[in-house]
């Protein structure tokens, strides 16, 4: 008996985990268009010319045929920017974050040592132009989340082009299965256990309940986690980032690869 009552409490146990972590299951048209390379915040230099997420950035991307990876954060006044960081310091010299600045005031500073501007997405978009894929990451800051969806949503909307959503935040994933089913959406994580127990469950890939991701973006270096090979068995395209060597790909652990700082395509030459 004692025996029955445990069989029974691993198959609920293992149901309970299948139900946090299956993603959504469908085979989204978009995700084919992406293909196999990524250029990971456009096909961008050390800084000195075309910096990362920059307006030359997009444009050598464009102009090579790669599809896009890029950022997105929410300006003071509601402005949706293209840039990664939490803080300016690292790409901007200076002090201070992307929310708690105006569009005016952002558009003052330059991004590391070249004469770019931090690009509205309007900007960014205007540029590609439909020409590549892009793979939009959103940056969520101070809880808002809601604001942050709601403001982009009202861009891409308008938008044309082939673009795929994507974050490190479940409720991006879940606003935008709720809000915009017919886009193709993704979960971003890695092995790192991140504060908290939902942090915890988040990155082990044990909140996709909530947002049924189309996809999953891993961190690279850790590709044999149980749960992310279990994800793409339940049919989950997997995106793997960041390569920055020739070396790291092919790469049969992931399906397509976000990569920089090369080119990928000179390996199979």
């Amino acid at each position: 008996m004692i025996g029955l009552y445990i069989a029974l409490g691993v198959l609920v146990l293992a149901g309970i985990f299948l139900f946090l972590l299956f993603p959504s299951g469908r085979r989204h048209e978009d995700i084919a268009k992406v293909g196999r390379y990524v250029a990971h915040r456009g096909f961008h230099d050390d800084g000195e010319v075309r910096p990362e997420n920059s307006l030359a950035a997009a444009k050598a991307a464009v102009e090579e045929g790669f599809p896009i990876e890029n950022d997105v954060h929410l300006s003071k006044d509601g402005v949706v920017m293209v840039f990664h960081d939490d803080t300016l310091n690292r790409m901007c010299g200076c002090d201070g974050k992307i929310e708690d600045m105006t569009y005016a005031e952002l558009k003052e500073l330059k991004l590391a040592r070249s004469e770019e501007k931090i690009p509205t997405l309007k900007e960014f978009l205007s540029l590609v132009d439909g020409k590549v894929p892009l793979l939009i990451e959103f940056k969520v800051v101070g809880g808002n989340t809601k604001a942050l969806c709601e403001a982009t949503d009202a861009i891409l909307s308008a938008y044309t082009g082939t673009y795929l959503i994507q974050s490190f935040y479940p409720q991006v994933v879940q606003w935008y299965k709720k809000n915009r089913p017919d886009v193709a959406r993704g979960q971003l994580s890695t092995h790192k256990v991140q504060k908290g127990f939902f942090g915890c469950l988040a990155s082990n890939l044990l909140l996709n309940c909530l947002g049924r991701p189309d996809f999953i973006s891993y961190n690279r270096e850790y590709p044999k986690g149980i749960f992310l090979r279990l994800c793409r068995k339940l049919g989950a395209h997997l995106f793997g980032w960041t390569y920055r060597h020739p070396d790291e790909v092919p790469d049969k652990a992931f399906d397509t690869y976000i990569f920089e700082n090369f080119d990928p395509r000179k390996k199979e030459d």
